[in-house]
């Protein structure tokens, strides 16, 4: 049951799993990766001008912050978290000019990361709701 009362259906729970599940995925696999240190990784890094020497550490954070995320008692904290890192690779893509997609990309993950959470939790409905009850022109 959320904040106002209503019920939230096993399918948007359901929904907001699904949703959720591919921007974790994929973080799971971007911090894994880090910590392997494939060459395409270290090019890839190093071009957004990072030592070689970072990689590991911020595949490091990456992999907390996610599992921080998949914690219940955590998930907020986890998607602050990786909400700071997505900003942190975008302002690193924009500082390089990388291309549009490259850098909108981490805001689409973010973005599926918050639906998702959404979705699925109601305390993240409660401090993010889509309306505010009350206000001119809204229903209550």
């Amino acid at each position: 049951m959320d904040k106002s009362g209503k019920e939230i259906s096993s399918k948007q729970i359901w929904a907001g799993r699904v949703v959720g599940a591919v921007p974790v995925l994929f973080l799971l696999m971007d911090g894994g990766m880090k910590l392997f240190k494939p060459s395409f990784v270290v090019n890839a890094t190093m071009e957004l001008g990072y030592p070689e020497s970072t990689i590991i550490g911020i595949g490091v954070v990456l992999l907390v912050s996610v599992v921080l995320h998949l914690v219940p008692r955590t998930s907020f904290l986890g998607a602050l978290l990786i909400t700071a890192y997505l900003g942190g690779a975008i302002a690193s893509k924009v500082r390089v000019g990388a291309p549009v997609f490259d850098i909108t990309f981490a805001l689409i993950v973010a973005v599926l990361l918050w639906g998702g959470f959404w979705l699925r939790e109601p305390g993240v409905r409660a401090v993010f709701p889509l309306y505010r009850a009350g206000l001119a022109g809204h229903p209550s």
